[in-house]
Order: C-alpha cells, then structure tokens, then sequence
C-alpha cells in the first residue's frame, strides 16, 4: 500500500482512539469544579454528604478517563518524528511552540493538581481543595487551547514567513490570535461539555432506573447533568455553526465539500442527501432545499457560494497542476453525522431534563427506557469523530494549507510494512486498553450506591 495513505491511517486511528477521551476531560473536569464549588458553598446541610460522594464517584470516572487520554496522547508526539519527519522540519519552528507551552503550562498544572484534588480531601480546607479542581479544569482546556493554536496555523497559516525552505515563527500574537483558533476552540469547549454531559446523563439515568437506595440522589444528578448537556449541545451547535460561516472565507473548499456543491450558486441550495460521483465532479441526484446554503452563510436566502469546481480551478492556476478536492462523499456525509448525533442528544436532553424537573411521576414510570439509555453512549463519540474528520480531511491535500502536502510531509525513510506493523500494534494495544477502561468504569458504576439522608444525617 501507499506509505502515505498508512501513515494517514495510523495518525487517525491513534488520534480517534485519543479523541473518545479528550473531550469527556474537557467537560468533566468543569462539571466536577461546578458540582464541588455548590457542595461548597450550600447550606443544605442534609445534602452535604451525598452531594461529596457524587463528587468523589464522578472523580473516579474522570480518573480513568483522564489516565487514558494522557496515555493516548504520548503516542500522537512521536507519530511526527517517526511518520512525518518532512512535516517537522518544516514546521518545527511554528509547531514546537504551542506543544512546549502546552506542557509547561497546562498538562504540569493539571497533573500536579489531579495529585492534589485525589490525595487532599479531609487534608484540605473545603474552599482550597475545591481550587485544586477548578485549576485542573483550567489546565485541561489551557491544554487543548495549545494544541488548537498549532492545528489552526495547519489550517490557516498567520505570522510566519519561509526561510531555507522552512516555515518560520515572525509574529507569535498573530499565532495566538488567528481568528481560525477562536472557532475551534469555542466549539470544542461546548463540544465537550456536550460529551461529558451526555456520559453523565446516560449514567444517572441507569442509577436512577436500576439502584434504588441512590434514585433521590440521581434524580438531582439527573436535573444537574440535563442542564449541564443542553448548555453544551447549544453551546455546540452555535459555535459550529459561526465557524462553518468563517470558512467561506478561510476554507471556501472544505465547506463546498461539506455540502457537495461542484457549481457556484447564488442563491445556494442545501443538498439533504446526495449521491456523490466525485470522479465525474457532480452529483448524480440529489434532493436540495433550495436557497438554504446561502441562508446558512449569510443570514438571509440569497448570496453566492463557490463551487467545487471553481474552487480546483483556483487553486490551479494559483498552486499548479494538481488535485485539490477533498474526499468530498466522506466530508457530506460525516456532517450529516455529526448533526443527526447532535439533534438527537439535545431531544435527549430535554426529554429526560424535561421529565426530571417538571414530571417525576412520569421520569420513573419510563425507568425501563432509562435502563436502556447506554445504548445511546456512542452517539457525542460519534458527533466528535466525525467532527474531526471533517477538520482534518477537509484541508486535503494539504498538511499545511497553501504551504506543505500531505505527500510531502511523510518522513522518507518508511516502509509500507513498518507503518502496517506499528499501526496493528498501536489498534490492538489501544483496543485492550480500551476495554480496560471501560470494564473499569463499569465496575465504578455498579458497586456505588449514594443513600440521600434527612436532616438529622440519617440515610432514608
């Protein structure tokens, strides 16, 4: 096989495999500052000790969460020596800054205070080891602030210049400041606020319906998580929304492909299915609302969209002979996958929030459906995943949009069997792990009962 196309395969399963945890640790670790500062600071004393052991459960579960992602993510580093050595030595200069700060600034401070948080309770005054968890959270989205700063330059290259063939930093608050790092960034925040929310909810939701000494205490985790997940589902489908209007200018061709428009509209249309013949550069059939593209964009039914094939045409004459379309059949339908998973989160949300806030009497006549909400669990995994692949694929063929080619960035020393021997490893050891984790989490889930009391301490 093309040692390009291994390599393309190893980065993304290494990276999908990391990207399950990342975003439940963005999300989590708010979600469990939030949840100690109100067992800080409420006056219910009945309340205070369930309220700890919620924390402490929910810890747990953030634990091994957060042990996976740091294991996962070592690998992805090392992928850029081994792999993509053509890519390091031109980016290295621009690339190494954000992952150096990362370090030093966010993955020190969150390790340093997880140790802290795990170890200090009954050490620790109430308010500073409820600090310790607010300044893990920080760290953990300082972390991924870091690691969107270098991806964007991938996407949208600022403040930089070529020297000796290589791309130079001239202007690090550009790097910072690169409108692109504002979008992804906003949108993965609420991204994972949206995840983590949706794996506390599934999980409150099977306590509520299965255990019944802790049904009173996960009826508020379950009026606390609803909450939680529709700020994030909203949170999520706003942002994405702003930034797909930001890349009609930014990545005209990434967004054409995302809607497999090949011919420039105005007004646009918004094609709900589509059957893709990328090597013909059309659409076979399609059904379209018409002028809803355009309404997307632009706030209003009218307004001209780049076509697919504009673009390439473009891009030609500014870059050279070449293909620069995308895998445009991959891009529409991941996007559609993306906002089937997000809509049916958020009717989640709003049915069992709705139920655990206006109609308990109901919430615990659909207890056998609360019993099969795990089912459910892969739906945020899948939104993030496919998510990802359309940031990523998108930018094809390029590695650094306008500036370096994916073919151009493989390290040339690799062999299509060393790439097939490390990528097999790299699936089957994170797979286990995989099942490690979750065997974990679901023994966690299983042994812990949480009795509410009264108000003279006394379990009811």
């Amino acid at each position: 096989m093309d040692i390009v196309l291994l390599s393309r395969w190893q980065f993304a399963i290494t990276t999908i495999y990391h990207f399950l945890f990342v975003p439940v640790t963005l999300g989590l670790t708010l979600f469990l500052a939030l949840l100690e500062t109100c067992y800080v600071t409420t006056r219910r004393a009945h309340w205070k000790e369930p309220c700890k052991k919620l924390i402490k459960f929910f810890g747990a579960i953030f634990l091994v969460n957060f042990a996976m992602g740091v294991v996962t993510g070592i690998v992805q580093e090392f992928h850029f020596g081994m792999n993509w050595s053509e890519y390091s030595r031109f980016m290295g200069d621009i690339f190494g800054a954000p992952l150096a700060l990362e370090a030093l600034t966010a993955f020190f401070l969150e390790s340093t205070f997880i140790g802290i948080w795990v170890f200090g309770w009954d050490k620790l005054p109430e308010k500073l080891h409820c600090s310790c968890i607010w300044l893990v959270a920080i760290g953990s989205n300082l972390s991924a602030f870091w690691i969107l700063v270098a991806n964007s330059f991938m996407q949208h290259p600022v403040g930089y210049a070529i020297e000796n063939g290589r791309a130079v930093m001239t202007d690090f608050a550009a790097l910072v400041t690169n409108p692109y790092v504002m979008g992804e960034m906003s949108h993965t925040l609420f991204s994972g606020i949206a995840t983590a929310g949706f794996v506390l909810l599934i999980i409150c939701s099977w306590k509520y319906a299965t255990d019944d000494a802790s049904r009173k205490v996960f009826l508020q985790g379950l009026k606390a998580t609803s909450i939680y997940l529709i700020v994030g589902i909203m949170g999520a489908m706003g942002t994405g929304h702003m930034h797909t209007q930001y890349l009609a200018q930014a990545q005209p061709m990434k967004l054409s492909s995302m809607e497999a428009l090949w011919e420039t509209e105005d007004p646009a249309p918004f094609a709900v299915v589509a059957d893709i013949n990328q090597e013909k550069r059309q659409n076979d059939s399609e059904i379209t609302i018409p002028a809803m593209f355009s309404f997307m964009l632009y706030n209003k039914p009218d307004g001209a969209v780049q076509g697919i094939n504009q673009l390439q045409a473009a891009a030609e004459q500014q870059y050279g002979a070449g293909n620069y379309i995308p895998d445009v059949t991959g891009l529409f339908w991941c996007f559609r996958l993306m906002i089937a998973c997000g809509s049916a989160i958020a009717g989640l949300a709003f049915l069992i929030g709705g139920l655990a806030w206006v109609k308990q009497d109901w919430l615990f006549k659909f207890r056998y459906f609360l019993a099969l909400t795990p089912l459910l669990l892969p739906l945020p995994f899948l939104a993030n995943s496919a998510g990802w692949f359309i940031a990523e694929a998108g930018r094809q063929p390029w590695i650094v949009v306008g500036l370096q080619k994916t073919a151009d960035a493989v390290s040339p020393n690799l062999t299509p069997g060393e790439v097939f021997i490390t990528m097999t490893g790299f699936t089957l050891v994170y797979l286990i792990l995989a099942i490690i984790a979750f065997y974990v989490i679901c023994r966690i889930i299983n042994q812990t009962t949480i009795e509410t009391v009264n108000n003279e301490g006394r379990a009811l």
